[in-house]
């Protein structure tokens, strides 16, 4: 012990990753060894106990969005959604301390001087650099952080929760209140017994709205309604839009959507409710997944389309601040290295309900 209050650690040379390999639409992630990157005199090393697992990883992965390629950018290791501790200090950092637990998000660092992140939307910077896109993220154990984007997770709030937080939890949290729901409105959830919007769902029900999920299966019915769901529509039951007018009493205030094959749908939850507001948050593959707009409705009704990315450091501290209080209460199914590239592939398949985190200290 280097004191009483600051622990040390002994850093390897090597370090657990899960490495993209064939990276396009047939791709699968190894777990291999991969050197402990260093750190700058102004950045910190956190040893990552969990990764959650999230459809951008798979989408990176894949490369069908309209972005460059992980490879191309010198990147084998996806990830965004990290949980751990530091364990090393840059020479010039004058706030972080070796021991404090950290998180790995979607943004790795940001300019920090442009409009967007002078006025706290520093989550819409020009030059922020996307986390297992632009450099290697949480599906490698331990990873750079620079001390002024670093996020601190709070006490009491566990590494399965906290890591699935710092990206859709928070993603969904800044939609929600960009939105501008009230109390009592309704919240609609297409693919809501997915990762991001079952988050959301607990979220919405937090913040005293009315959330509707519309998924299908028992087993997302189950799960959403213990999670705060009012209602659960089975769109595989019947149509889902007539359902969803017929609760809200003529429309959603708010559709979130977060599942990119609900797109084309979604304008139609909001029925004649004057304000109404479709959030998109869900990216779909380029060239797919359109919403055909007749701006007629919009006119008449005050509707509007809006669209929001991840969160803000401010916006994800306060999401954590709803975990340190019970609110996200998820339980995440738990898998060890062996599962990894099976839950990528259950993933990509859409096959899992709610959130799969990886345990790097788990075989």
């Amino acid at each position: 012990m280097a004191s009483e209050s600051t622990p040390t650690f002994d850093i390897p040379k090597e370090c657990i990753a899960g490495v993209v390999k064939n990276e396009g639409p047939d791709f699968y992630v190894e777990v291999e060894k991969v050197p402990v990157p260093e750190i700058g005199p102004e950045d910190v090393l956190i040893k990552l106990n969990a990764t959650g697992l999230c459809m951008s990883d798979v989408h990176f992965m894949m490369n069908d969005w309209a972005l460059p390629k992980m490879s191309e950018l010198g990147t084998k290791c996806a990830g965004h959604e990290g949980a751990g501790v530091i364990v090393k200090v840059g020479e010039k950092v004058k706030n972080l301390k070796v021991g404090q637990r950290a998180g790995h998000k979607p943004l790795q660092d940001v300019c920090h001087t442009c409009e967007s992140c002078k006025a706290g939307r520093d989550n819409y910077c020009p030059k922020g650099v996307f986390t297992g896109l632009a450099c290697d993220g949480s599906y490698k154990q331990y990873i750079v952080s620079p001390e002024n984007y670093t996020t601190l997770i709070p006490d009491g709030v566990s590494d399965y929760i906290a890591g699935p937080v710092m990206c859709s939890a928070a993603t969904i949290y800044t939609s929600i209140k960009e939105s501008g729901l009230k109390p009592g409105n309704w919240a609609v959830f297409p693919g809501g017994g997915g990762g991001v919007g079952i988050q959301g769902v607990q979220l919405a029900a937090a913040m005293g709205m009315r959330p509707i999920v519309v998924d299908t299966g028992d087993e997302r019915a189950k799960m959403t309604k213990e999670y705060g769901a009012e209602e659960f529509v089975d769109f595989k039951k019947g149509d889902p839009v007539e359902e969803v007018l017929k609760l809200t009493g003529g429309g959603a205030h708010a559709v979130f959507v977060t599942a990119v094959q609900a797109y084309p749908l979604s304008p139609k939850y909001l029925g004649a409710r004057a304000g109404g507001v479709v959030m998109c948050i869900g990216l779909p593959p380029a060239g797919s997944f359109h919403i055909d707009l007749d701006p007629s409705s919009l006119i008449f009704r005050n509707q509007s389309i809006k669209g929001t990315l991840v969160s803000s450091l401010g916006d994800l501290d306060e999401t954590l601040e709803f975990a340190a209080r019970k609110k996200l209460h998820l339980e995440p199914t738990v898998v060890g290295l062996s599962k990894w590239n099976e839950c990528v592939q259950k993933l990509k398949r859409s096959e899992i309900a709610g959130r799969v985190v990886v345990d790097f200290n788990q075989e």
